[in-house]
């Protein structure tokens, strides 16, 4: 067996964690007991998983102390960070306690049998079944809310699907205690054994999506991990899904107005998204498109002093930090100026100091359009918003795109910049910035490729949909059908005879 380990990347130390690399038979026997588990989840009902999702936060609160030295030790990420993060994956498994209450989520529609123009009709009765256990593969720069307690695993647990998170090599221990915490909270909870599994590995993380027992795989991760995934997927005889959060750019246009009305604030609310848990967040701007006349000098001057003046940053793993490195350098050499690289003392380990370049707007290029993982933002010059149509176009398409208007700022520019923005993102966000993504029922976390390979979001209730399918009964009697189908049941909203019928909770 091979050995785990972990590293420490504030100070680039290696240490042994006492796990080792999932084997070929105890992936199997995992994966077996997963799909023991998908009847016994699906017949708890929504109340019963409701319960188990319940249980599963409290779980990470009450060993927050825990979970937070162990992440803290593996990704140099900060302790305040880190507790905020455990507190929003506490909120996912809530959030998604409270949509299998509502069970509006099972698009659950009646047809009664009727004579129509065409003929005598049957019964049939539609809504959304889990698909069977999912593969999870957990992110670096989320050891909690996009990892094994992230919101993959929420909702997929939602659905009715067991889960088996493949670990990631960055935090190892932290994914092993969560999956502790969580399959014990389960159990606890009445649930069954097999609900929530873990392995470690690369080749583990390979078989585990050429499995025939897994039906679905989500990733939020790289371009390159997804092809990887997506290759030994290919492999299977059947196919299955690959939901993949990977790559994003998230552009910034500020309008005069908006950096004559308010430069300062904006420079003070970009430093703070481009530069916050070092960079590493797939919401970080990359780009931001400044008017090159005095109002928007002054914004720059305001960025650039504020970043001269930071200190260093701590990536986390040295994959990451070499990238970073590579990725400047090539920025560079494709014409981006360096505004401002403050004079730090990289620390020991994962260290970068934070970069602001400027172009302008008739020198951007594709290649400096990429996404450039870590602090660095891009200040990208122009003349008249009216010439942004080809800059933007450059851009690859992200899961955002924000927009800084001010008080004399032509409302047909803002229209037309937003409609740009609705084809290339999944998220407009206006006067604001993008990083800090809402858990809740509206929320959309997705775009076009590469942000996303799918046109489902990954944050939000309507994630849920991922691990779901449809699945219609024909003429079939009452009691073998799921009781939100049954006539009378009147705990969900439901379509009925093509007609929205409230639910009324408690009522039935």
């Amino acid at each position: 067996m091979n050995a785990v380990s972990t590293v420490d990347p504030r100070d680039g130390r290696s240490r042994e964690t006492g796990l080792h690399e999932t084997t070929g038979s105890e992936l199997d026997a995992l994966l077996a007991a997963a799909a023991a588990a998908a009847d016994p989840l699906t017949a708890a009902g929504r109340r019963g998983r409701a319960r188990l999702l319940d249980a599963v936060a409290a779980a990470l609160e009450s060993r927050r102390d825990d979970l937070v030295a162990a992440a803290s030790s593996e990704t140099g990420l900060g302790r305040d960070r880190l507790a905020s993060e455990l507190t929003r994956s506490a909120l996912q498994f809530r959030m998604f306690a409270d949509v299998v209450r509502d069970g509006g989520y099972l698009e659950a529609a009646i047809d009664h049998a009727a004579d129509t123009p065409l003929g005598p009709a049957p019964d049939v009765r539609r809504m959304l079944v889990p698909l069977g256990p999912v593969a999870v593969f957990g992110a670096s720069n989320f050891p909690f809310a996009f990892s094994v307690a992230g919101g993959d695993t929420a909702a997929a647990l939602a659905a009715g699907c067991p889960v088996v998170v493949k670990a990631h090599p960055s935090h190892p221990l932290t994914s092993q205690v969560s999956a502790d915490v969580i399959a014990a909270a389960v159990r606890g909870a009445g649930g069954p054994d097999g609900a929530l599994g873990i392995v470690h590995g690369q080749d583990a993380g390979l078989a585990l999506v050429r499995h025939p027992a897994v039906r679905a795989a989500a990733l939020t991760g790289s371009v390159g991990a997804a092809r990887a995934i997506q290759a030994a997927i290919d492999e299977r005889d059947d196919p299955i899904p690959l939901y993949g959060e990977l790559s994003s750019v998230n552009p910034i246009v500020i309008l005069p107005a908006a950096a004559a009305e308010r430069g300062e604030q904006i420079a003070a609310g970009l430093f703070a998204s481009f530069t916050g848990s070092a960079g590493q967040l797939c919401t970080k701007p990359g780009l931001a498109f400044v008017p090159s006349d005095p109002a928007g000098d002054q914004l720059v001057e305001a960025l650039r002093a504020r970043v001269a003046t930071a200190g260093g940053a701590v990536l986390l793993n040295e994959r990451i930090r070499d990238a970073f490195t590579a990725r400047e350098a090539a920025l560079e050499q494709a014409g981006a100026r360096v505004l401002a690289r403050p004079d730090v003392r990289s620390p020991e380990g994962f260290g970068v100091a934070p970069v602001l370049l400027e172009t302008d707007v008739t020198q951007l290029s594709a290649q400096i359009a990429e996404e450039c993982f870590g602090p660095l933002v891009i200040a990208v010059r122009y003349d008249d918003p009216a010439g942004l149509d080809a800059a933007l176009a450059t851009v690859p398409p992200s899961l955002t795109g924000s927009i800084h208007a001010g008080e004399q700022d032509d409302h047909d520019t803002v229209r037309h910049l937003s409609t740009l923005f609705a084809a290339r993102t999944g998220r407009i966000v206006f006067d604001g910035f993008p990083t800090g993504v809402r858990v809740s029922w509206a929320q959309h976390h997705g775009g076009p490729w590469p942000a996303t390979n799918t046109v489902h979001t990954s944050v939000g209730a309507t994630s849920i949909r991922r691990f779901l399918r449809p699945l219609a009964w024909q003429d079939a009697a009452g009691w073998i059908l799921p009781q939100e189908l049954r006539d009378g049941y009147t705990e969900i909203s439901r379509r009925v005879d093509g007609r929205v019928e409230p639910g009324r909770p408690g009522t039935s």
